[in-house]
């Protein structure tokens, strides 16, 4: 089978077109600019195209089908050809889901800790040596790539909530027909995407609808929209809480049936995802005492509450957190573990939701209870998504009073000068704090 990738240089595209190649394909792709890792990875195996850019060229009838990355426009000329020939034209979202049809699906979705979730139960399933597919939004220890297809007979996927294609606006998540479905929660962001409140809880209704006869919704009984989606839902709908647990000298112990369980991560949301990956688990025949034997070893996933340093002196930690839920779940979470720590937040505005003049009160008191709560943006960034700039002034009244900051070289010394005694360090954004060494502090 020959397959070309429009716009192959994407995180989970380039895992894709690895996957297919492992699998034997013939597989070629094209893009405008590609990264790393992916431009290596890629280069490694003779899949990175001669050229960037776009070529007509590239398309030929012997090509059995297309795979269409969100990134590329409905204007491509790639794809134009591709039509022009009547090739078949998936998704990526639609294409896992042609490969899974005939597998036992799992799929994570809602507004906060797909990737999380998605991770403890791929973890567990790793642990337990059981063949399976996957598809997750990072890169995890103990996998080679973020995406395995084969003809394993169970896959796991996050199925986030966004648009699926230039020539497809549905979100991704619609497509995955599951036959255990996971809800973590719906917090409204991403307003560019969804512009009202009601439009993106539709999204989920869609989602629920869309599970397999006699599937099972698991969903996090604290969130009532959730609640309110599951009361005429056709599948089997099963409520999660957080599990029996205590947190001491800064290690949280899960207690089941006379059993201790220590844990190597942290905050009530993770002991939240932690219980909803245990019901998934479940599903597929693994038993709770050996779910949370298995997940006492997992250390959490890259950028989220990911330890990435830690001495007498202080802990760092990088989270992918960038919605007022997810820094407020963050937030509390390090209150929470880590009592009699100095605890200094450092959240970065870089979505364009965050950087909206309108949505920012979304964010109030968001940071509170920190001994330190900093906010900080780079000026440039509003140039380069053609934004209005917002004032340090507005930004920390916004958050409920917090100290902001725009320039890096300050934003270094700032932390500096606020560590005393015991610290932890909070790095919280979905960019980098522009290429800040996040490591050096409390040297």
């Amino acid at each position: 089978m020959r397959v070309h990738f429009i716009s192959i240089g994407g995180a989970v595209m380039h895992n894709m077109a690895l996957a297919l190649h492992s699998m034997g394909y013939k597989v070629s792709g094209s893009d405008d600019e590609i990264f790393e890792p992916a431009l290596s990875r890629l280069k490694l195996l003779g899949l990175l195209p001669e050229k960037f850019g776009w070529d007509d060229s590239r398309i030929t009838s012997d090509i059995d089908f297309i795979i269409l990355g969100m990134h590329a426009r409905a204007d491509n000329p790639e794809l134009i050809k591709a039509k022009s020939l009547g090739l078949k034209i998936y998704s990526f979202p639609e294409y896992v889901y042609e490969h899974s049809k005939n597998k036992t699906r799992i799929v994570v979705g809602g507004s906060h800790g797909k990737t999380s979730t998605t991770a403890m139960i791929m973890h567990v399933l790793n642990h337990k040596k059981m063949d399976f597919d996957y598809l997750v939004g990072s890169q995890l220890e103990g996998f080679e790539r973020m995406v395995k297809l084969s003809h394993a007979p169970i896959i796991v996927i996050e199925g986030d909530e966004y648009l699926t294609s230039a020539l497809d606006l549905k979100p991704k998540f619609h497509w995955y027909k599951p036959h255990t479905a996971i809800l973590t929660g719906i917090a409204w962001d991403h307003i560019n995407v969804f512009p009202t409140y009601d439009f993106y809880v539709q999204q989920f209704k869609i989602f629920i609808e869309s599970i397999e006869p006699k599937g099972t919704l698991i969903y996090c009984n604290e969130d009532k929209d959730l609640a309110k989606l599951t009361v005429d839902a056709s599948c089997t709908a099963l409520p999660y809480d957080v599990p029996n647990h205590t947190i001491e000298n800064g290690t949280t112990t899960i207690h089941l049936s006379g059993t201790d369980y220590s844990l190597q991560v942290f905050g009530k949301h993770n002991l939240l995802n932690l219980q909803a990956a245990m019901m998934a688990c479940q599903t597929v025949g693994i038993t709770e005492t050996e779910f949370w034997k298995a997940i006492s070893t997992f250390t959490g996933a890259a950028k989220r509450l990911e330890k990435i340093k830690d001495t007498d002196t202080i802990k760092i930690f990088r989270d992918f957190a960038h919605s007022p839920s997810k820094l407020k779940a963050t937030v509390k979470a390090a209150i929470e573990q880590f009592e009699g720590f100095n605890i200094i937040g450092v959240f970065e505005l870089h979505t364009f939701s965050s950087l909206n003049a309108d949505f920012l009160k979304e964010y109030k008191d968001a940071m509170k209870g920190l001994d330190t709560a900093i906010v900080y943006y780079n000026s440039h960034v509003f140039e380069l998504k053609k934004m209005q700039m917002l004032s340090p002034d507005f930004v920390s009244e916004q958050f409920g009073g917090v100290m902001v900051i725009n320039n890096s070289n300050n934003l270094k010394e700032t932390i500096q000068s606020k560590l005393s005694g015991r610290n932890v360090l909070l790095l919280m954004s979905s960019g980098n704090f522009d290429g800040m060494d996040m490591l050096n502090f409390g040297e």
